[in-house]
């Protein structure tokens, strides 16, 4: 069955009665085409009505919906011969991140994502996309190799944050990720990141300090997430940090056409009508088509010319849109 959000329960209920009348069709071969295709036309005028007035609190509920492709999802319908890699060479392995070389549209490139998981036992074995110290320096390991052979880096985000739990903290979260950042800053090859669903704090723009960044129509990127950001501003971790998360939302800016419009992110890649869950196999090829697009403008670049266009980049944040 289809999950729907809250600001979707009018369309709940129009679906729910055109399956309804599909099930009459077939236990009683009674026709009931024109009902359906008028409910259905109502169904999917409101459906894209609510899609064009999305505010900030609804984008994250979608972007954080369980439907959404997963890089599992991408890996399998983008990627050929795609072969993970696993450890940092230091301590273990981290499930939060996965990554590897792989075959996209036939170039050799390396992949490296946050995987959430899409079940239950999923969930609990990527740590729900959010990464210990081991993850980053495995991101660190993958760079250094797509650096070495000379291939273009791929990266996905899709995490609430890095793990904060105790013992990520006493293996050096806060350094691995600094690393992770400045690795790279200093890549000497391309490096194309995508927000496909949460890019959370830290945890985000260790993998997505890019030559270009892109995200999905409805993906949200932000330096906390909305209710940690009202827990602190509204001192109620225990109420506010829930009642607020809309009004933190707003505030921030944390869509992507906000980010667009301030610098932050260079492209945004349209979602199907309903958003990405509804449509996952377009969703996936319109987000192929963007990143076969990005590697080739920096196709012949030198590893230098590509440090240069990065730190320019990232310099020039926040200075566009401000007029």
């Amino acid at each position: 069955m289809r999950a729907y959000l809250d600001f979707e329960k009018p369309i709940a209920e129009l679906e729910g009665r055109i399956e309804d009348l599909r099930r009459v069709d077939q236990e009683n071969g009674v026709s009931v085409d024109d009902e359906i295709g008028r409910l259905q036309a109502k169904a999917d005028a409101l459906l894209a009505d609510a899609y064009t007035k999305l505010t900030r609190w609804q984008k994250t509920q979608v972007a954080r919906h369980a439907a959404r492709p997963h890089l599992s999802d991408y890996i399998k319908h983008l990627f050929d011969d795609f072969t993970p890699l696993a450890g940092d060479r230091a301590f273990g392995e981290d499930h939060a991140i996965v990554g590897g070389p792989a075959r996209f549209r036939g170039r050799s490139v390396v992949l490296i994502g946050h995987e959430k998981g899409s079940d239950t036992a999923g969930r609990v074995k990527h740590n729900f996309g959010m990464a210990r110290p081991e993850g980053y320096r495995k991101a660190i390991r993958l760079m250094e190799l797509a650096e070495r052979f000379s291939l273009p880096v791929v990266t996905l985000v899709d995490t609430p944050g890095a793990y904060p739990g105790r013992g990520a903290e006493e293996r050096g979260q806060a350094e691995a990720i600094a690393t992770c950042t400045n690795k790279c800053l200093t890549l000497g090859a391309p490096l194309i990141s995508v927000i496909v669903g949460e890019g959370g704090s830290g945890g985000a723009v260790a993998l997505a300090t890019a030559n270009k960044i892109l995200m999905l129509e409805h993906s949200v990127y932000s330096v906390i997430s909305p209710e940690g950001c009202a827990s602190i501003l509204w001192k109620d971790a225990a109420g506010a940090g829930v009642a607020k998360a809309p009004d933190a939302a707003e505030a921030m800016k944390i869509s992507a056409q906000d980010l667009l419009k301030f610098g932050v992110i260079d492209t945004i890649v349209d979602e199907p009508i309903g958003g990405a869950h509804r449509d996952p196999a377009r969703t996936i090829e319109r987000l192929g088509d963007a990143v076969e697009s990005s590697i080739q403008q920096f196709e012949g670049m030198s590893p230098e010319e590509l440090k240069l266009q990065r730190r320019r980049k990232f310099l020039a944040i926040g200075r566009t849109g401000l007029a």
